[in-house]
C-alpha cells in the first residue's frame, strides 16, 4: 500500500518538512511518523487542528451522499468542473480537492485526468476511509483546509466542491498562475426542498462573495439544471447536506412521505487565480 502513495508534495503537519515514505508509514526528517492505513489513507490531521473529536460530517451524512451522488444525480457538475480545469488548467500535473468526503468528485477528477497527481483532503476521517475505496491512484489524507500538508507553490489546481475556500492558505499552496475552481449554491438551488422543510424560506440573492487578497476572479457562471427524484432519493438528499441537522421532526416527516419532487439543482463555477 505504501509505495502506491504519492507523498512527493506532503509535508508534517506538525514541522512542514516533506514527508516521504518509509515502510507503512510517512516519515519527516525530524522522525515524525503517520501511518498509513490499512484503506490507503493517512491522518495528517494533528489533534491541535481539530476542533472537536469527529469533526466534518457524520457517518450517515456520508452513506446518505454517496448513496445519492453513486446513481449520477450531479454528473453534470462534475462535468462543468472537468470543463473549467481543461479550459484555464490545461497543462495541470497535481490537483488538491479539499473537504473531498466520500470522495465522489475526487475520484471522476482522478479518472478525466489520470497523468495528474491527484490528492483528495477531507477533515473528517470517516470521510477519508470511505473515499479509499473510490480509488488506489488517488492519495487520500485527513486534513483541514486551513492547515494544508502540502508544499509551497506544488499544486495547479484546487477544487472545493460546496466546501471551505481559506484563501490565504489555498494561494500558499499554488503555483504561480494556479487556480481554484469552486462551487456554491445558487439562489434557487434545491428551492423546492427547501419549501417542504422550513416554515420560512426567505428570499435571498446569493453569489460567491469577492476574493481578498489572494486570490483574484477570472470567471464566474452560473448553470442550472431540473431534477426529478424519487421517495428514497429525496430523503437520501436531506440526509447528505447540513439541511437535517436542522429540520423539525414533522417537516422530516412530510418530506419522507413526498413520493416525487422535482428540484431546481443552480450552482455558481467560479475559477479564481493566485494573485
Amino acid at each position: 500500500m505504501a509505495t502506491e502513495l504519492d507523498c512527493s508534495n506532503l509535508i508534517c503537519p506538525l514541522c512542514g518538512e516533506l514527508l516521504h515514505v518509509s515502510g507503512g508509514s510517512l516519515l519527516c526528517p525530524v522522525r515524525h511518523t503517520y501511518d498509513i492505513a490499512r484503506q490507503g489513507y493517512v491522518n495528517l490531521l494533528p489533534v491541535q487542528q481539530k476542533h472537536s473529536l469527529a469533526p466534518g460530517d457524520t457517518p450517515e451524512m456520508l452513506a446518505a451522499r454517496r448513496a445519492f451522488l453513486n446513481e449520477g444525480l450531479y454528473a453534470p457538475i462534475c462535468s462543468d468542473v472537468t470543463e473549467a480545469i481543461r479550459q484555464y488548467a490545461p497543462d495541470m500535473k497535481m490537483l488538491v480537492d479539499i473537504g473531498c468526503g466520500e470522495g465522489y468528485y475526487t475520484a471522476a477528477f482522478g479518472r478525466q485526468f489520470p497523468d495528474a497527481n491527484v490528492i483528495g483532503a477531507d477533515i473528517a476521517k470517516t470521510a477519508v476511509k470511505m473515499a479509499c475505496s473510490r480509488s488506489k491512484a488517488i492519495t487520500w489524507i485527513t486534513a483541514t483546509a486551513s492547515h494544508l500538508p502540502i508544499a509551497d507553490h506544488s499544486t495547479d489546481v484546487i477544487t472545493a466542491m460546496f466546501s471551505l475556500v481559506c484563501e490565504e492558505e489555498f494561494a500558499r499552496i499554488l503555483r504561480d498562475g494556479g487556480i481554484v475552481v469552486e462551487v456554491t449554491a445558487g439562489t434557487n438551488h434545491l428551492i423546492e426542498l427547501k419549501h417542504i422543510i422550513y416554515d420560512d424560506v426567505f428570499e435571498q440573492h446569493k453569489r460567491p462573495k469577492p476574493p481578498q487578497n489572494f486570490l483574484r476572479e477570472i470567471a464566474c457562471t452560473l448553470h442550472t439544471f431540473p431534477l426529478t427524484l424519487n421517495n428514497v432519493q429525496l430523503v437520501h438528499l436531506l440526509q447528505m447536506t447540513p439541511h437535517t441537522l436542522r429540520v423539525k421532526p414533522e417537516k422530516r416527516a412530510q418530506l419522507e412521505s413526498t413520493q416525487q419532487l422535482t428540484l431546481t439543482v443552480e450552482y455558481f463555477v467560479r475559477v479564481m487565480e493566485k494573485r
